[in-house]
């Protein structure tokens, strides 16, 4: 058994205190965790050993909740970003749980959040999709399910329409080309690139030609 001696709040974080035992620094703890402890309270080591466990569990918890506030993130990137900073995996579990109970995580939403956000800003193919999903660590029910309404054609054709006027002024074949190998490079296949990009060629041209006979009208 041992006897709290000091409890003070730590200089460089004021969310966190130290715990002294028997005149000792014996370990930091959460002020949540450490909220209902005060001096002269005798501690066994069972309850030291809680009271550790539950401050890696706030620990946890609250460097996952950190991480989320930048974006949402898949399960394998909060358990990726816990495990660097040296939670126990059981705990990552527990913190995983924990999250998914209060709907902070959860794979379904995150794969059609990420679809949603690529296909209104950086449109690509189905293909290069589902290898960013993969790389994420979703399953493959949840990368089809938030595939399943996705059209490439219009995506295509949004991609290659935002990227056509750096090609402007170029002959058909230049721009055939450049416009296609953008468009491969976003994952289309050339059964989806061929008729949008001639379909963007037509459009950009039909508009010069309309502005040239209000010209000469």
């Amino acid at each position: 058994m041992k006897k709290i001696t000091a409890i003070s709040v730590q200089k460089k974080n004021p969310n966190r205190v130290n715990i002294d035992l028997d005149g000792e620094f014996a370990f930091g703890l959460a002020r949540i965790t450490a909220a209902w402890l005060k001096t002269g309270d005798v501690l066994s080591e069972e309850k030291i050993e809680k009271l550790q466990t539950d401050d890696t569990r706030e620990h946890a918890y609250q460097q996952a909740m950190l991480y989320l506030s930048y974006r949402a993130r898949s399960e394998k990137e909060i358990r990726q970003n816990l495990r660097k900073h040296e939670i126990p995996e059981a705990i990552i579990e527990e913190t995983l749980e924990r999250l998914k109970t209060a709907r902070l995580a959860d794979d379904n939403q995150f794969a059609q959040m990420w679809v949603e956000n690529r296909n209104t800003f950086r449109p690509r193919s189905k293909r290069a999709l589902e290898i960013e999903l993969r790389q994420k660590g979703l399953n493959n029910e949840a990368i089809q399910a938030s595939l399943s309404e996705v059209d490439e054609e219009a995506l295509a054709y949004e991609a290659g329409s935002k990227r056509a006027a750096r090609f402007k002024g170029q002959e058909w074949s230049e721009f055939r080309k450049k416009l296609s190998e953008f468009l491969a490079r976003r994952g289309f296949s050339y059964s989806t690139i061929a008729p949008v990009v001639s379909r963007i060629w037509k459009e950009t041209h039909a508009d010069a030609q309309q502005h040239e006979d209000e010209d000469i009208s």
